[in-house]
């Protein structure tokens, strides 16, 4: 599982990438609002690399900005394996890669808590991530569907509704016995 994953995770997140960069061109082009440039200034700040304000480092950007939704993919693939599909996964995701940016952002002071911006530069960012993070997970869900089930999709199966008293589905061949003594 692990290692369909990983793969699995960095083809959906660099497509969920792709998506999110063509609506942001979109979104650029009838709103007139300039490329950010916050991704390239927090992998330069990440490396130790310098920072050159007055350029725009493209490439920098691009790395960062890919590089960073192809590894976030990779959590929304392990989701995806385990049983968390859908939309409601999506929207979980969503929130981790939103979390992930800030997290990011803050701890190296190119950017500041989301609060204190404008609302529609925060309603912008939301609506991004939002389709990079649906987007991604459509295509870790269609990819992680071609193993079957999840485990916890075999654990829902086992009694239908939403039910408190459900044990776990039976330990899959390959996983290690717990030891006692």
């Amino acid at each position: 599982m692990w290692r369909r994953a990983v793969w699995q995770g960095l083809v959906s997140g660099t497509i969920g990438a792709i998506v999110m960069t063509v609506g942001e061109k979109v979104e650029q082009r009838l709103s007139g609002r300039p490329d950010s440039h916050v991704p390239a200034r927090v992998l330069e700040r990440l490396t130790g690399a310098a920072e050159r304000p007055r350029r725009q480092p493209v490439p920098v950007n691009l790395a960062m900005h890919f590089g960073q939704a192809a590894l976030v993919g990779v959590l929304r693939s392990v989701m995806a394996q385990a049983g968390l599909r859908g939309p409601v996964a999506s929207a979980m995701f969503t929130v981790v890669r939103l979390t992930n940016d800030q997290i990011l952002e803050n701890a190296t002071g190119v950017g500041a808590p989301p609060p204190t911006w404008p609302r529609p530069e925060l309603l912008v960012d939301l609506l991004h991530k939002a389709v990079y993070g649906f987007a991604t997970g459509a295509v870790a869900d269609a990819l992680a569907a071609r193993s079957g089930p999840g485990p916890g999709q075999r654990h829902a199966a086992l009694r239908s509704g939403r039910e408190s008293d459900v044990g776990p589905v039976a330990r899959p061949s390959g996983l290690p016995r717990p030891r006692h003594g």
